[in-house]
Formats: C-alpha cells, structure tokens, sequence
C-alpha cells in the first residue's frame, strides 16, 4: 500500500511540475511576454469638436450631466464656480493616492494606469502599470458600435475635454472628466463622462449620445490589467466574467456575444486585473487576440440616445477585502480551489477561514514569515491526534512487516488464500492497513488550501521576511530557503518508519531532491511553509518516538513473544 502511494505521489509530481519543463526544453512553449504599452493608433484626427455656444454638449458644472454612481451627496460642487480646464489634442493625467492614470483626448481613452502601492517585478519599471497592449488594438474604454466607420471616427477623432478637478485627496475626494465629440455633418454627439474618488480604484462612467441609432459597445482594451501573464498552475490567466451567476473564464478567437445577466467582465492575472461592472442589461464579448492576448467589453442594451447608459471600471489589485466590499462577487477572481482539476469548493471553504487567520496573526506579527510560521506551528498543533494515529500504525505495519513478507511468500500462488491470511494477520495483531493514510487524506484539504493562499494572496507581494528575503511572493534570490527544505526532507525520509526494503529506500532519496529542484522557482513564502511543517513534522516524530511510542514498541514486542511460544 505505502509503496503505491509513493509511487503514485511521485509520477503525479513528476507530470504536474515536469510538463511545463519539457515544453519549455522542447521548444513548444514560447517565453511569456506581453506587448509594451504602446500610443495610440496612428492615424489622422479630426478637427477638434464644435464648441458654439449652439452646441448640444454641456459641462459637468452645469449640472445637466446624469449623477454619478458612488458620489456622495456634497462631494462635489456642480455650480458655475467649478474651475473647468479644456485640453484639446493632449494628455489629461489624474493622481490619487492609489494610482496614477493618463488619457487622450484622441479617442478619449486610457493610455496608462499605474499602481503607486505596488512595485513592478518584470519590466524595471518603479511602478506596476495595469495597460499593457499594443498598438494595433483599441485602448482601453474605446467606444465603437456595429458601425465600423464610425467607430473609426470615435477611435481617431479628438474630443474636446473638460476637468473640474486639479488633484484628488481627502479634502477633494471626488472629480470629473468629460470627454466630447460632435461631428456637425452627421449630428452625432457623443460624451463620456468619468468620476474618480481619491480613496478606491473605482471610476465611474457615463456614456450620452445624440444621433446613435444603435447600441455601443465599451471595450476594456487588450490585457489591461494582466501584468504577467506567468505559468503558474494556479489561478487562471486572461478573461474572466460573472453570468447568471457563473464564473466563466474561456475567451474565444471569434468576436461571441455572451448574454444572460452579466455582473462584470474581466482580465485578470495573479494579482491584479480590470473590470467592467455595467448598471444595467449587458452582454460581455471577451475574446482571444493572439498568444497571450486577450481582450473584452460590455455592450450595453440600452440606447445611448435616450438615456445615458452607466457603467463603472475596476483598475487595481485583487486585494481580497476591497474586491469583496464591493459586494459584486469580485473577490472569487481569487482562486483558492485546487489547481489541478478545476476550483473544488470543499478546499475554498476550507482557505477562506486560514486567510482569515492569517491576516489576522499579521495585525499583531506585522510581519508574514513570523506569521507563516506561527501559523504553520498551529495547524500542526491541530493536527497531532490525526499525525500521532498515522505514525502509529505505520510503526505497527513496519513491526509485524517480517510476518507479512512470510505470509505474501508462502501463499503467493493462491491469491485468494493470500487475502485471507493478511486480514486474519492484520486483525491478531490490531493494525489497520490504511490506518496511515486516512488521517492524511483528511489533513489534504487543510494543507492545499495553505499552499493556494501562499501561492495567490497578494499580502505577500513586496512582504519581507528579514535578511536576504525581501519579497515573499517571489522565489528566494539564492535558493538557500528551498536547499534547507530539501535537507530537512532527508532527514524526515530517514527517520520515519517505512515498510520498503532497502533497494526501494535507496529510489526514494531522489525524492528530496525532486522537490528541492521543484521548489526552486516557488514563492519564498510558500517554502518557507513548506520548509516550517518538515522541521516540525522531524521534531514531532522525534517526541514521539522519545516519549509515546517506546512503551508501544515493548508491548507489541512482549505480545509476539507470547505468540511465538
């Protein structure tokens, strides 16, 4: 049985992390990259929107623009002695205390948006910057319709653009941006009104047309908000949207409407994504654009001409207490399920409660390694009755394993004699076969639910332990966390009691070092749990052994003496 589980255990962790190694040695799995934040599209702009005092568009401060979603009664002034700034042709830039975003008013989209609390990893830039798509594809908060001239025209032209607001903070906690175009041959007439607030990564958008005969579709660009597309295996990657009340997270080639009663659409990476979250009926189109290239967009089933169609965008970190605020079921963009065979609801009801503990071990440690392992320390704590009965019918399998070697001998032949004999063996001497692995099983769920919250939380990004570690979140710069792991895995194969014989022992000392190379790459954070439960695990066999099990062994001794006579 012990021989099968490690058998079973080793192919399983040789498939699971080898697969990606052999495509990468194979040349079948391209590097992950992602295009760099790229200008806007090449082409000739309009000239600028028709500002006669004729002109159907007014500003925010004229009060004639539809309120906000999130604004709060007082938080801005509508009132003619709002100081209005108009920009034609350039860049208009906001800064909160949370984020730093620019946009133009060529097409009146998002050309970057950068997290001022998060530093970047990949590129050497200072900042973690959320637009990441090139310039062959629209940027974020494009605004088309089935029409593709004019969608062109809303892509190219220059809006003329209005600000209420110089800088955002408490004193100031909300502001406006109204981007307008009006083309005076056709009557067409478009504004898109933004509401920032100084203290949430949420912005509030208004969309109001003249001359529209049909829905418009609002894109969230190309992944806007994948900041590394990585090869982790937890956690998904790209689209992801919330439909009748599922998570739907598949993006195909092909232009798909998804309709049914859409909550929000999404991309996401590891730790950071962008939403739209439409207020209203809506249909999501998320689509893959190329290798490691997705895209998506509501498109709204009202009609912009009639009433303002209103939407809000979602630019920031999947921190688990602001997506869950939100109460839009945001935060299950986390994915603390398994990660092999799909999201299991048994272990995310299970990581749910130990993340809640872990942040709460934190407010008093204010340090994540201290608080792994604290954490670590008492869950093995937890688990001592289960542990203690495992070790102790493994210790009865190795005691009486002469005596099934004899019996597997000596009826080898007949398969059903064999059987009988065992079962008669295993009940004279009151030892459970599977009495070593049931209380593992049952300690499964516990253990993957730590390993998925260690390997997705964004707590850790940028968490120092202390020395040479200065960010649990990424592998250990000189691998000196994983090499301890691996000794302390020698140490607890040499200790633990085991059924095999000493060729099949000697096969499983490459055991250590498999996990050791496995480990390499693995969050620093993850290790070090990884690496706190092994010492406990050998200072835990080592007590026992000591001071529980010795009497155990005199006893079962004595009782085959008896037998024997």
């Amino acid at each position: 049985m012990e021989k099968r589980l490690v058998v079973f255990l080793i192919l399983s962790a040789a498939i699971v992390f080898g697969y990606e190694f052999a495509l990468k040695g194979l040349g079948l799995l391209p590097p992950p990259t992602i295009s760099e934040p790229a200008g806007p599209v090449p082409g000739e702009a309009t000239p600028p929107p028709d500002t006669s005092p004729g002109s159907p568009p007014v500003t925010a401060a004229t009060g004639k623009n539809p309120e906000t979603l999130n604004s709060t009664p007082g938080a801005v002034s509508k009132t003619q002695s709002v100081r209005v700034e108009s920009v034609t042709g350039e860049t208009v830039e906001i800064e909160t205390e949370l984020y730093r975003a620019k946009f133009s008013s060529r097409g009146a989209v998002l050309t970057s948006w950068e997290l001022k609390r998060y530093r970047s990893s990949s590129d050497g830039k200072p900042l973690v910057q959320l637009v990441r798509q090139g310039s062959k594809f629209a940027d974020p908060l494009t605004v088309t319709t089935d029409d593709a001239a004019l969608t062109k025209e809303f892509r190219d032209s220059a809006y003329k653009v209005e600000k209420d607001f110089t800088t955002l903070d408490q004193e100031h906690p909300t502001g406006h941006i109204t981007f307008y175009y009006n083309n005076p041959g056709s009557n067409i007439r478009l504004e898109k009104q933004l509401t920032f607030h100084a203290d949430s990564y949420l912005v509030d958008i208004s969309l109001t047309s003249t001359g529209l005969t049909s829905p418009v579709k609002l894109e969230l660009g190309t992944n806007f908000g994948v900041v590394e597309w990585g090869e982790g295996f937890i956690g998904s990657v790209g689209t992801v949207s919330l439909i009748d009340d599922k998570i739907e997270t598949d993006a195909p080639e092909a232009d798909t409407e998804r309709k049914g009663a859409l909550a929000w659409t999404a991309l996401q990476d590891k730790y950071f994504m962008s939403a739209l979250i439409p207020k209203g009926a809506a249909s999501a189109w998320p689509k893959k654009q190329g290798e490691k290239l997705v895209s998506t967009g509501v498109r709204m089933a009202g009609d912009p001409s009639a009433a303002p169609l209103m939407l809000q965008l979602f630019a920031g970190p999947k921190e688990f207490d602001t997506l869950q605020n939100l109460n839009i079921r945001l935060e299950d963009t986390i994915d603390f399920g398994w990660f092999l065979f799909g999201s299991w609801d048994t272990v995310r009801a299970v990581a749910k409660p130990i993340f809640y503990v872990l942040r709460s071990i934190n407010e008093y440690t204010h340090n994540y390694g201290v608080t792994i392992i604290l954490l670590t320390v008492a869950i093995k704590l937890l688990f001592i009755p289960l542990q203690y009965k495992s070790y102790s019918s493994m210790k009865q399998m190795q005691t009486i394993q002469p005596k099934v070697a004899a019996v597997q001998e000596k009826f080898k032949d007949d398969r059903d004699r064999l059987n009988r004999e065992l079962i008669k063996l295993y009940r004279d001497h009151k030892v459970n076969p599977v009495g070593g692995c049931l209380p593992m099983v049952l300690q499964m769920p516990v253990f993957v639910s730590l390993f998925n919250i260690l390997y997705m939380t964004i707590d850790l990004r940028q968490a120092p332990l202390g020395l040479w570690i200065t960010d649990l979140s990424v592998q250990d710069p000189y691998y000196i966390l994983p090499i301890i792991m691996g000794i302390s895995m020698m140490v607890m194969q040499k200790i633990q009691p085991t059924t095999m014989d000493p060729a099949q022992a000697k096969v499983m000392l490459a055991l250590p070092a498999l996990m050791t190379f496995l480990f390499i790459n693995f969050p620093a954070g993850l290790v070090l749990y990884w690496l706190t439960n092994n010492v406990l695990s050998i200072l835990q066999q080592f007590v026992t052994d000591r001071f529980f099990m010795k009497n155990r062994s005199v006893a079962l001794s004595t009782e085959d003496a008896g037998t024997q006579k």
